[in-house]
């Protein structure tokens, strides 16, 4: 099992914040969605929030292939992609074309065993 963190804003507007927040609760995220997540080979996702920043931990199994997830090809994700575009803001250091951007892990208590 590896677990992939990744960072990205919301626009800093309480309103756009709520909303976000509502569309990711279980009733209201499409079914779709969940199943082309699960589809790809992640096993887990969880998103934290703290002011307009979100923080995204990915579980999946070894061997998973971010670069290999179908999601450009399916409209319903680009529908629920374009949703949810207007509520993000990219990260200053994102690449172009790059919403959420991976973190790396910079201290581990497990390590100083």
């Amino acid at each position: 099992m590896l677990r992939h963190y990744y960072a990205l804003d919301l626009r800093d507007d309480a309103a756009a914040i709520a909303e976000y927040e509502r569309l990711h609760r279980p009733e209201n995220v499409w079914p779709e969605i969940i199943a082309s997540i699960r589809a790809s080979g992640i096993e887990e996702m969880e998103i934290f929030r703290t002011g307009n920043r979100l923080v995204m931990v990915v579980q999946v199994a070894d061997g998973y292939d971010a670069s290999a997830t179908r999601d450009a090809d399916d409209s319903k994700t680009q529908a629920w992609e374009g949703l949810m575009d207007r509520y993000q803001q990219r990260l200053p250091w994102a690449e172009a074309g790059q919403k959420w951007v991976p973190m790396t892990r910079i201290f581990s208590l497990m390590s100083m065993e």
